[in-house]
């Protein structure tokens, strides 16, 4: 029964083509969204608990393989991943999505972190954080203007900085999001580099609107780590293994 760290719209696919191959998985949510949209596998949903807590996960279920699908910047999570099945002599297989290329048009700038970026925004600026509710503590420096972070679930705490939560569930389109930014006056678009088309209509948006644009690079994988880019690569990997343990 192979594990999958889902989380992703690339987790979403492999999962339904692991279900129709009929290949024994478990899917596994952290638990970051409070509803999330079903997996069609058996899914269990909240942290492990740290390393300890997997390798008691890994102890008491029949994993002969696991395919770390998590999010690009969920860095501990695959870093704990790949030291806990490196120890164990687990096959282990990274999906990650290719970070986003420019395109004729774009104002992008490309940064190490949230300190850098927060250096690069001028006072009087108006942003649009796509960086997620845990970034939130990352941006106490930030002298913007006006700043707003897109959310999912409906915040239960202040928003800390002059500005708002903007509460949203994706897919979003091109058109939205353009008009989301003209009516919130952005200037400033902050990004993490997460890759993929789903959520690229931001970038499109403020390319038609001139928008800078500043990105934050995804963590390095851990040495030695394999990594594919696409689900179709992964299910390879899945079905070679299954046959192979047949």
């Amino acid at each position: 029964m192979i594990l999958l760290l889902a989380g992703t719209a690339e987790a979403r696919r492999l999962a339904v083509l692991l279900a129709d191959r009929r290949i024994p998985a478990i899917a596994s949510l952290a638990g970051a969204t409070r509803e999330p949209a079903p997996l069609p596998l058996p899914t269990r949903i909240g942290g492990f608990g740290g390393a300890e807590g997997f390798r008691a996960f890994l102890d008491a279920h029949p994993v002969p393989a696991v395919i770390d699908a998590s999010h690009p910047f969920a860095a501990r999570i695959t870093a704990r991943t790949h030291a806990v099945c490196a120890a164990r002599a687990l096959p282990l297989l990274r999906l990650e999505r290719p970070a986003w290329t420019p395109e004729p048009g774009d104002r992008w700038t490309h940064v190490a972190d949230e300190a850098e970026a927060s250096r690069l925004i001028p006072p009087d600026a108006t942003v649009f954080l796509a960086t997620g509710r845990q970034s939130l503590p990352a941006w106490a420096n930030l002298q913007a203007r006006a700043a707003y972070l897109r959310v999912i679930d409906p915040a239960t705490e202040p928003f800390p900085l002059p500005g708002a939560y903007v509460t949203a569930r994706p897919p979003f389109d091109v058109p939205a999001e353009a008009a989301l930014f003209k009516r919130l006056a952005i200037t400033h678009l902050v990004v993490k580099d997460a890759g993929g088309p789903d959520s690229r209509p931001k970038l499109d948006a403020a390319r038609d609107l001139g928008l800078d644009v500043l990105i934050l690079r995804r963590p390095d994988p851990p040495e030695g780590l394999r990594v594919v880019l696409t689900v179709e690569e992964a299910l390879a990997w899945a079905v070679a293994l299954s046959f192979s343990s047949a």
